[in-house]
Parts: structure tokens; C-alpha cells; sequence
């Protein structure tokens, strides 16, 4: 209704045109003494007609409107849609939507091939920066000092960052390489363990961990990421006490007794740069690490979810059953 509603009030000049013309003949033949029939019967048929052809005319441009929004809608110019037109104004109207598309087109490939440079060049920066982080440890393994230790926890975590500017990278990338198998959880949470246990053992704070003996299907390159970021934010924000990773309920839970999360923040904490109370206290905080967690979780159909509050420490939860894995984000 609205579209004919829109339809008839551009046609009003036209409307007010005929209407117009046939109050002269009903005045003229009045002013004549002429029978009002003679003019009536015309008038009428010609009504008759008019209608008839805004009708038509209406279809016609409605069928337009909807090519177009579809057009819209997908963001695909298919201007073979468009049908060719008489009318110079709507054919001006096509020549602008081709001249468009072809601008969107040319747009689109300029912006695919800055980003497979952009790709490109990360990925050679974190190929380039792992050379001098792997020299520095065989460096570091001569030596056994608290001072050592604290720096290879740093370089582990400077290992970690580079990690996620590549993921963060690929994740919107026109490619997915998730390759999905059947592991054993213990498998995958081992190797992420041993990773940190000098930190653990610099902090002096107990893991809680037993064999899970418990198999999914997932990516293993991936899953460990989450893991790894799961593991480090407990890390990071547990000064002392223990981390527990169990499963309860069918679900992957990494607990600690950390400085837990405020309960306003809980709602926002997988946005993207989102830090919260924690992240304006600790000024290093990126807010990037439980964005990327969510966005994975996402792709491999893997529901994420977080229990906290302030000075109570703070559960992450991953349920450990998928109904179908996203290869595109």
C-alpha cells in the first residue's frame, strides 16, 4: 500500500492534468448548452483507460523497486535485472547504477589486494620475529635464575601476542584452514599446560588438573589458541591461590581465584576492545584476547560463556558439544 501510496504521488502532476482537461470540457459544453451525456460517456471511457494504464505503469515500476531493493539488500548489482527503458530520465537512472557497480567492483578488488599484502606482510613479520624470540631462549636455557625465568615468561608472552595478531588477521580472511579431527582433550591441554609451568611455578599458584580422558572433534591449532588465551588471562590475573581446569556438565571449565570481573562488565566482555574495570586498572590489557576466544568458539560451534565476580575469581566455561562447525566466518 505504501508503494502505491508513494506511486500515486508522483503521478499527481499527470492526475491533475486529466482532471483538469475534462472539468474544461464539462465547463465548455456547459457554457454551450450542450447535452451533458455527449461529454460523460467520453470522459468515463477515458477514465476507464487512465486507469487501466497506471495500473500497468504502476506493476511495471513496482517490479523495478523490488529488483532494486533486492539489488540492495545483497549488495549485487546485477544490472541485468534492469530491464531497458524509453524513459531517458530511469535509463539515466541505469547508466548511474552500472557506472556505480563498476566503481564498487573496481573498489571491492582494490581493497581484496591491500589485504592480501597487508596478510602478507604480517605473516612474514611473525616468520621474521619468531627467529630472534627462539634465539633468545636458546640463549636463556643456559642459564637457571629467577632472572631467566621471568624473561622467558615475558618472551612467552610476547610469543603470545604475535599469535594473535596473525589470528586476529586470519580471521576474516576469504580462506579457512580448520581441519577437524577427533582428539583427546588431555592431548590438546597438556602441551598449553606445560607452556606456562614456569609461570605457575614463578607465581607460586597450584594447578588443579587431572586426566579428562574425554574425546571431541575439533581444530587443534585453534582450540589450543583459546586455550592458551584462557590459561594466560587466568594467569595474568591470579596473584596467588589455584587454577582448576575440570569438566563439569559437559563443559570445559577453566577456574581461578583470581580478582574475578565486575558485574557490569560481564555482558561486554567478548567485545572487541572491551577492558572493563580490569583493563583500566591493568593499563596493558587490549581487550582483543576474549574477542578472539568468542569469534573461534563461534567457528567451531563451541558455546563459550563466563561466571565471575569481584574477588570471587572467575570460571570460563566451553561446551565441549557442537552441532555443526562454521568453516567462514
Amino acid at each position: 500500500m505504501s508503494f502505491w501510496k508513494s506511486y500515486l504521488r508522483g503521478r499527481k502532476r499527470l492526475i491533475g492534468c486529466s482532471i483538469l482537461f475534462a472539468a474544461i470540457f464539462l465547463v465548455s459544453f456547459l457554457l454551450y448548452h450542450l447535452p451533458l451525456k455527449a461529454a460523460l460517456y467520453p470522459m468515463a471511457i477515458c477514465a476507464c483507460l487512465g486507469v487501466v494504464f497506471l495500473l500497468l505503469d504502476g506493476n511495471a515500476q513496482r517490479r523495478k523497486v523490488d529488483c532494486l531493493i533486492r539489488m540492495r539488500r545483497s549488495l549485487e548489482l546485477t544490472l541485468d535485472d534492469l530491464t531497458e527503458t524509453k524513459d531517458p530520465v530511469e535509463e539515466q537512472y541505469r547508466q548511474l547504477l552500472e557506472a556505480l557497480s563498476g566503481q564498487l567492483q573496481e573498489e571491492q578488488a582494490a581493497a581484496a589486494g591491500q589485504y592480501r599484502q597487508m596478510m602478507d606482510y604480517y605473516t612474514l613479520w611473525v616468520h621474521q620475529i619468531k627467529t630472534p624470540i627462539a634465539s633468545m631462549r636458546l640463549m636463556l636455557e643456559e642459564e637457571d635464575s629467577a632472572l631467566s625465568r621471568r624473561i622467558r615468561s615475558q618472551l612467552l608472552r610476547i610469543e603470545q601476542y604475535v599469535a594473535m595478531v596473525l589470528t586476529y588477521l586470519r580471521l576474516d580472511s576469504d580462506y579457512s584452514d580448520y581441519v577437524l579431527k577427533e582428539y583427546s582433550l588431555d592431548d590438546l591441554l597438556r602441551p598449553v599446560i606445560r607452556k606456562f609451568a614456569s609461570e605457575f611455578i614463578g607465581k607460586r599458584i597450584t594447578l588443579l588438573y587431572e586426566p579428562i580422558q574425554k574425546q571431541i572433534v575439533t581444530d587443534e591449532k585453534w582450540f589450543c589458541f583459546v586455550l592458551e588465551q584462557l590459561l594466560s588471562n587466568a594467569l595474568k590475573y591470579t596473584k596467588e591461590g589455584q587454577i582448576q581446569i575440570v569438566v563439569e556438565r559437559d563443559e570445559l571449565v577453566i577456574r581461578d581465584t583470581g580478582i574475578g570481573i565486575a558485574a557490569q562488565d560481564l555482558p561486554r566482555i567478548f567485545e572487541k576492545g572491551y577492558t572493563g574495570y580490569n583493563g583500566r586498572t591493568d593499563k596493558r590489557a587490549s581487550g582483543i584476547g576474549l574477542y578472539l576466544c568468542k569469534r573461534i568458539c563461534d567457528n567451531l560451534r563451541l558455546p563459550i560463556r563466563v561466571e565471575s565476580a569481584i574477588h570471587a575469581g572467575t570460571s570460563v566455561c566451553i561446551g565441549l558439544h557442537q552441532t555443526q562447525v562454521n568453516y567462514r566466518d
